[in-house]
């Protein structure tokens, strides 16, 4: 399953809005999701090998930015429960490690 062009930009601004919202270096993101800094940099690109992995840095980002008090900006495309979507490995979700 892929995302409309609409929907990529759409995401793109979200997830720029979020790392910008979770004051979070590529490197501090990196390491708590046990990868690296480039690869972080492509997922907010959606550049990705893994339809998984912009949903593991969608849920990271909003964890961070909830435990400061704040709000998130809200995904419209990466919206639904990933355990009901067939065409994700919500087990590989669940580990929050990209990569591996």
């Amino acid at each position: 399953m892929s995302l409309s062009p609409r929907q990529m930009v759409d995401t793109r601004k979200q997830f720029r809005q979020n790392f910008k919202l979770a004051d979070l270096s590529l490197d501090e993101i990196a390491a708590d999701l046990y990868t690296t800094p480039n690869m972080i940099s492509e997922i907010l690109n959606l550049k990705v090998d893994r339809l998984e992995d912009p949903w593991i840095l969608k849920i990271y980002l909003e964890d961070r930015i909830t435990q400061q008090g704040l709000v998130p900006v809200p995904f419209t495309a990466l919206s639904h429960d990933y355990h009901q979507l067939w065409f994700l490995d919500s087990h590989y979700i669940d580990e929050m490690r990209i990569g591996y």
